[in-house]
């Protein structure tokens, strides 16, 4: 799934390449790419016709477009492999095709979402009273992200310690900090020496400051060199790749040695996921949260008599 990172990218694409925008016409060419809009496909490109696109906005995982003096805005959900492309309109259309927007000016392009698995989509949404960022009524719930200069520190550092969870769980937490998946997590608490199953009671406030310090250095990193991608599904507006997975130091190591200290780097079943650390210098806690799966200790290798 993409995270922050890669989602801020497209939305930077978005703004340079569609802000100011007056749709002139749009096709839905599959019905599940707006099946988040109850209406359905024809009432979606009926109401979006004629709409001037606003500056593209994001919180964590979430972008938006706001539409000027409407009151609503259009969300996208990228999903495993939403794309939003600026094509030219005469270039042929992508296999998986699902939606087509057309503008009213000579710019030439239009902006296409392409979506290979259906798990994505774009949805028209009322936007929350008094938002200067028009942002939509259903992700009204959803935290600040750690690079959103309103997001609250002391805040985080305090709800941490009054959760009794541990720390990924904690990252991953949208309601918590938003953007925030398990590429970065991984990421971040290598990087801290944190072992992903620790006791957020427990993290002392520095220890959870140096954190939220790392996650916004890994982000930043990420950002610099367009986002992380794996496949050719994640990208920017204009088709091009990131390339940070090149640069990761615990994501899909595993086996290969920790960029510290050589031992070579676990990989564990996690919440349908996987978390990649390494065991040395991410020690298990030796405690455990109630109602959740104890760690997996670290043993070293006793050498052979």
């Amino acid at each position: 799934m993409p995270e922050l990172p890669e989602v801020e990218v497209v939305r930077r694409g978005l703004e340079r390449w569609v802000a100011g925008r007056t749709v002139t016409e749009v096709e839905v060419l599959h019905p599940r790419a707006v099946r988040r809009h109850p209406a359905g496909g024809e009432d979606f490109a009926a109401r979006l016709k004629g709409q001037r696109f606003e500056v593209a906005r994001r919180r964590g995982k979430y972008l938006w477009l706001p539409l000027a003096e409407s009151g609503t805005s259009v969300l996208g959900h990228l999903g495993m492999s939403g794309q939003l492309l600026v094509q030219p309109e005469g270039a042929p259309d992508e296999k998986h095709l699902r939606i087509r927007v057309r503008f009213d000016d000579s710019a030439g392009t239009e902006l296409r979402f392409v979506d290979q698995r259906t798990f994505g989509g774009l949805s028209l949404h009322d936007q929350v009273a008094d938002d200067a960022d028009g942002l939509p009524d259903v992700i009204a719930h959803i935290a600040r992200d750690p690079l959103d200069p309103a997001f609250d520190d002391a805040a985080f550092q305090s709800a941490l310690r009054l959760r009794r969870t541990t720390i990924k769980r904690a990252l991953l937490d949208q309601s918590l900090i938003s953007g925030v998946g398990n590429i970065y997590a991984d990421e971040a608490l290598w990087r801290s020496k944190l072992h992903y199953d620790r006791p957020t009671a427990a993290l002392p406030r520095p220890r959870s400051a140096e954190l939220l310090a790392h996650v916004r250095d890994v982000m930043n990193a990420a950002l610099a060199v367009g986002g992380t991608s794996f496949d050719s599904l994640y990208v920017n507006v204009n088709g091009e790749s990131g390339y940070f997975d090149r640069s990761l130091d615990a994501y899909g190591r595993e086996d290969e040695p920790c960029r510290r200290c050589g031992t070579p780097m676990r990989r564990r079943a996690w919440m349908n996921r996987s978390s990649y650390f390494c065991p040395r210098c991410q020690r298990p806690p030796r405690t455990v949260v109630s109602g959740l799966p104890a760690p997996t200790l670290y043993r070293p290798a006793r050498s052979p008599a």
